[in-house]
């Protein structure tokens, strides 16, 4: 039996360093699905974070297009569907310049270069979807002219011969998901205006869709489900040109279709859809006419699933995975990412095979890590607590794990609460590298799905309705207390730590009480009167519904900002972020950094010239991960020599 050394919580050795972290990983996205084989999106730190599409026929694995091409869209910042699929090969939007280009299958290998489809200018463009009917591209067009205040939306055609673009409609403020039937005559769309974000109220459209010498264009435009309260997502025709989609209208996210009429499929208290923060999320795909495969959430842990419409029968299927995304179908073969507590986010394909039960039969295209998971490494567990509301809130513990280490009995570790973005996101217990670095190190690390977070229902979310920065402040301390009450963290160690709307979290439960003595910000929310005027327009009016519109609760703006709280900050900060963010400017952390040093507290400001919102390129992230190591170890007087030599104002 291997022994174990005995040395402090937090001071642990790890094999796991910042290096092999950042280099030894990819982010898979956008999986798509064709004769000509299977797609997706590299997300490369080692490469700058560069998005490379993959391909993959016949078992062998080409990038599609060599440097420095990118396929990323700028669409709503976040961006996402970023590329479609042709019969001779790959449209996609080029991240440098949002153009629109087009690359031969087969081509890569070759060193050609991808062809321009659209010029050089002010228009950015997302969510492709080939229209071989009529040899066109329709898609997502955002138009950033100088001229307008905001960027205006519309969905348009791109003729691939002539390369001009057709206006299909623009009338509301945002769209997604232009989803053509598969014999080409109707179009289905997605379309919302503000203050709603898209899981707040969208509109489901369908038209007839028709050609004449002028260009295409759309012809009895009708909405055909959602409203302003009732939230639709992924609309999909099936092969018999009948239109499905995701509708909240009971209260969660339950799976539709539309043949004259809606018609609810499934009648549950699950969630079979998500936030709308990108274009071209996918938690269905058909398997026949008849029968859906399909991804949903029940108490925020995911289950795949198939749907047999005859029946009305949702057959549970078992698998190894807990987290589910992109799913797509060809043929009768079924692909998608999963993920577990003990495997790696992975591309799989899937045939299903019929008996008495559904049975899956599987194999790995490609894992997002090349390192084989480890048994030593830390497995979530799900936890559920009860709030200073009396309401139920959920939370997944990791407890520190390391094969060559242990420590003292009465030591209780140090534990980092992790506040997700969003604030409608959620968190699951896929394995995480980033995660392994910190109880690997002898951390304990809480993942909080607060107040707000998807995954448990409407109701869920709209706890957070005029309640940001309170109820999500007070979920992730009182899912700390709970957790070192169970003996299972040092009270006086507990550190919180957040990116984006996140980081805003974080500043609010330091400012709201004296639970955490220590916090990490990744370009976090600290003056909320700054944001609501100085930001995209996707989210220029997420916070009425957060907060309330503004400037009519200006006052309350001034109240929640963590900046007008600082006084109440008593514990050492860490600041990082990008230059370039355009969703949260960095003179939010600038400001926020300037205030606790003037006050004397420790605090340490990190800024990366070239990144933006959400950090992509590999030095960055192992220098995040190096520096906030160092922060706590000086914090927390952990005797460790592996730390680098970080600058924290006030602390000697």
């Amino acid at each position: 039996m291997r022994s174990r050394h005995i040395k402090p919580y937090g001071t642990w050795p790890s094999p796991l360093s910042s290096d092999k972290i950042t280099s030894d990983a990819v982010t898979l996205d956008e999986l798509r699905i064709s004769r000509s084989g299977t797609y997706w999106i590299e997300k490369r730190p080692a490469e700058k974070g560069r998005c490379v599409i993959v391909r993959n026929f016949e078992g062998l694995t080409e990038d599609c297009f060599l440097e420095p091409f990118s396929a990323r869209s700028k669409v709503h910042e976040y961006g996402g569907g970023a590329y479609c699929i042709a019969d001779k090969g790959v449209y996609f939007v080029n991240e440098k310049d949002q153009c629109i280009y087009f690359v031969g299958h087969n081509t890569s290998q070759h060193g050609s270069s991808p062809e321009a489809i659209t010029n050089k200018c002010h228009l950015r463009y997302a969510d492709l979807e080939f229209d071989q009917y009529r040899n066109q591209l329709i898609c997502i067009c955002e138009d950033h002219s100088p001229s307008s205040e905001y960027p205006v939306n519309s969905i348009v055609a791109l003729n691939l011969e002539s390369h001009a673009l057709t206006v299909l409609c623009s009338d509301y403020d945002f769209y997604s998901s232009p989803r053509l039937s598969p014999n080409g005559r109707k179009l289905a769309w997605l379309c919302w205006n503000l203050p709603n974000m898209p899981w707040d109220g969208t509109e489901l459209c369908m038209a007839d869709i028709i050609s004449n010498t002028t260009g295409p264009s759309l012809t009895n435009a009708a909405t055909v489900a959602g409203s302003e309260i009732v939230s639709i997502f992924q609309p999909e025709w099936s092969a018999d040109n009948i239109l499905h989609y995701v509708s909240d209208e009971s209260g969660w996210w339950n799976l539709y279709d539309f043949d004259k009429a809606p018609h609810q499929l499934t009648h549950t208290k699950f969630e079979f859809g998500l936030p709308q923060w990108v274009f071209a999320q996918s938690c269905y795909a058909f398997i026949s006419n008849n029968e859906i495969l399909c991804a949903f959430i029940d108490n925020g842990e995911a289950n795949l699933a198939i749907f047999n419409k005859q029946s009305a029968k949702l057959s549970i299927l078992n698998t190894r995975w807990s987290s589910f995304s992109s799913m797509r179908s060809f043929n009768n073969t079924c692909v998608f990412i999963a993920a577990s507590t003990k495997t790696f986010p992975e591309i799989v394909a899937a045939d299903i095979r019929k008996s008495r039960d559904y049975k899956l039969h599987t194999f790995t295209v490609k894992s997002s890590i090349t390192t084989k998971p480890d048994d030593n490494y830390s497995s979530g567990n799900r936890i559920c607590f009860t709030t200073r509301d009396k309401l139920s809130a959920f939370a997944i513990y990791y407890p520190p794990s390391n094969r060559d280490f242990l420590s003292d009995d009465n030591e209780k570790p140090p534990l980092i609460v992790l506040a997700h973005g969003g604030p409608t996101a959620m968190v699951d217990t896929a394995l995480d590298m980033r995660k392994q670095f910190w109880t690997s190190r002898g951390f304990a690390l809480l993942d909080v799905n607060y107040s707000g977070s998807t995954g448990f229902g409407r109701a869920y979310r709209e706890r957070l309705h005029y309640n940001w920065g309170i109820r999500d402040a007070e979920d992730c301390c009182d899912a700390a207390l709970h957790v070192a009450g169970l003996g299972l963290a040092d009270p006086h160690r507990l550190i919180i730590k957040g990116s984006s709307s996140g980081g805003y979290t974080v500043l609010c439960a330091l400012t709201s009480g004296t639970v955490f003595s220590a916090g990490a910000c990744y370009y976090g929310i600290s003056n909320l009167q700054s944001l609501a005027t100085d930001t995209h327009k996707f989210e220029s009016r997420y916070m009425d519904k957060l907060i309330g519109p503004y400037p009519e609760k200006q006052d309350i703006y001034k109240q929640r900002s963590p900046l007008s709280n600082v006084n109440h900050i008593n514990c050492p900060v860490i600041f990082f972020q990008g230059e370039d963010d355009k969703v949260v400017p960095k003179k939010q952390a600038e400001m926020m950094f300037e205030a606790l040093k003037n006050k004397g507290m420790p605090v340490a400001y990190i800024p990366f010239r070239g990144e933006g919102h959400g950090f992509r390129k590999a030095d960055t992230i192992k220098h995040t991960l190096d520096a906030e190591l160092a922060f706590y170890s000086r914090v927390f007087n952990l005797d460790r020599d592996d730390v680098i030599s970080i600058n924290i104002e006030n602390m000697d």
